[in-house]
């Protein structure tokens, strides 16, 4: 099993995440989900949730609210909307809007653990995003004076920066050698999972990831601090928007 391959679909946003319109055969339809041999649309996880999007097909129109991971990717069509027949050939294209957002957004957020990590040596322990919108949850047993101005403006100078935004597939012995490479509380990574997707801010952060990003942080926009709210002993939640 290679590493962009979930069931029977190819998963091409692994390889491209600037794609947004592809052909693909559909192997198995019922209004429940529709399984395509391959696929661009980001299934959801890490804290990104999926994409959204349309098939065309024979003249129709099938919306795509969604992706549902089990033992295929199973994209969710709109109730009500027609379903192609396994064997149809479909040109598909992903709501490039929302897809670009959520890709800023979530860049916006390795900026935000990068600098955190790197100023403060906090490790995160939850994260959620929408377009343009995210938080982020941190062990930070103290929130120093200044805090979050601080953070802003480190998070601004990294993004004023352009630094490139890498993405990489390593095997999984090679990816855990490289210092601090996994910057949540709690490994994430699946075990026996062979290869590891990287994502690394050059000189920044540098993390195992499966989601999709801009490819310098300039692109992200600006990163506004919005609001830190306590979780509890000893953790901390950071809201920030994305602004242009």
């Amino acid at each position: 099993m290679t590493f962009d391959l979930h069931g029977r679909t190819r998963r091409l946003e692994l390889t491209d995440q600037d794609l947004r319109s592809f052909e693909a055969v559909v192997l198995e339809a019922t209004p429940d989900g529709i399984v395509l041999d391959r696929s661009a649309f980001y299934p959801g996880g890490g804290g990104q949730p999926p994409d959204h999007g349309v098939l065309l097909w024979q003249g129709v129109e099938t919306r795509i609210e969604g992706v549902r991971k089990g033992d295929d990717l199973y994209l969710i069509p709109a109730a009500d909307d027609p379903i192609p027949p396994a064997g149809t050939v479909v040109r598909a294209a992903v709501a490039d809007e929302r897809r670009s957002a959520l890709m800023r957004t979530h860049s916006g957020l390795h900026v935000l653990c990068g600098v955190v990590f790197r100023d403060y040596g906090a490790l995160v322990t939850g994260g959620n995003m929408e377009p343009m919108t995210a938080r982020m949850d941190f062990n930070l047993p103290e929130v120093p004076p200044g805090f979050k101005e601080a953070v802003e403006e480190a998070c601004n100078a990294e993004i004023a920066a352009d630094r490139r935004i890498d993405v990489r597939v390593l095997p999984r012995a090679e990816a855990f050698a490289i210092p601090d490479i996994i910057r949540t509380a709690t490994n994430l990574v699946p075990e026996g999972i062979p290869e590891v997707r990287i994502v690394d801010i050059v000189g920044l952060d540098t993390q195992a990831d499966g989601g999709t990003h801009v490819a310098s942080t300039k692109q992200i926009g600006r990163i506004k601090v919005a609001k830190i709210e306590s979780k509890g002993r000893g953790f901390r939640r950071l809201r920030i928007a994305i602004a242009d």
